[in-house]
């Protein structure tokens, strides 16, 4: 086992048993609304129609759609973003953008200007900000994207290797999302599920970690493990963004 970790490290090495005990420890309602500031649950407002809201479960919704109530074991496992809970990639990239940018959230935008009819100039599309996340402690924020930071660069981080020969500092998460639910007897062994079955990879990142510029999500449909599939895309992703920037800074 992992041994005793704290939040740095659980996020370093993807301690799924610490954010078991974190979830009961907040309960699933003040993760409802802790998280709802971040946008989960609802649409982000992204400039093209038919975006969905994804699902944030809380004790109040399941009660109004199940007629149930909600068990501990639903929390715990809503700690880890399984359960009940449905997350679009564009929730994941822009909920850490606001966490990387000290709480802003915005609308994003896929137009990036445009050129009034009559004019020689095209103008610049605004990306207007919807919510600033309350900040009751900044030296919570640190510890997560320090934790995001050794997933990448630690020596125990689950994406290490994507680290290597960067020319930047990147931070990220890795996540696996299941596709079907094993019984209660069954252990999951990728080789042995049908490929439209097998998990999906995640992963969230930043960078450069001292003076961000981009927020990503990769979702790697049944790629399985995070770090192994959905990593490596998120680094060419930023290669290729951070050495256009360069580009264009030194453009006369």
């Amino acid at each position: 086992g992992h041994g005793w970790v704290d939040m740095g490290a659980a996020l370093e090495q993807s301690v799924n048993t610490y954010f078991y005990q974190l979830a009961m420890d907040l309960g699933i309602d003040r993760m409802h609304d802790y998280l709802a500031q971040f946008g989960f649950g609802s649409a982000t407002g992204i400039d093209v129609p038919g975006e969905g809201k994804g699902l944030l479960p809380s004790r109040e919704w399941k009660r109004a759609v199940h007629g149930e109530p909600w068990y501990p074991g639903e929390t715990i496992i809503a700690g880890i973003g399984q359960g009940f809970n449905v997350v679009t990639p564009l929730q994941l990239s822009n909920a850490l953008a606001a966490l990387v940018n000290g709480g802003k959230l915005y609308a994003p935008r896929l137009l990036y200007a445009a050129k009034p009819a009559g004019t020689e100039r095209a103008k610049r599309v605004t990306v207007p900000v919807t919510a600033q996340v309350a900040i009751r402690d900044a030296e919570n924020w640190q510890t997560v994207l320090g934790g995001m930071d050794r997933v990448v660069n630690g020596l125990q981080g689950t994406a290490r290797i994507i680290a290597e020969d960067a020319h930047f500092r990147m931070a990220g998460k890795t996540g696996t999302a299941q596709v079907y639910q094993l019984g209660a007897d069954k252990e999951y062994v990728e080789e042995e599920v049908a490929e439209h079955l097998r998990d999906h990879a995640l992963f969230i990142a930043f960078a450069p970690v001292e003076a961000p510029r981009i927020a990503i999500a990769v979702v790697v449909e049944h790629g399985g493990a995070g770090s192994r599939a959905a990593a490596p895309v998120a680094r060419a992703t930023l290669d290729a963004w951070l050495d256009q920037e360069v580009e264009r800074e030194l453009l006369p």
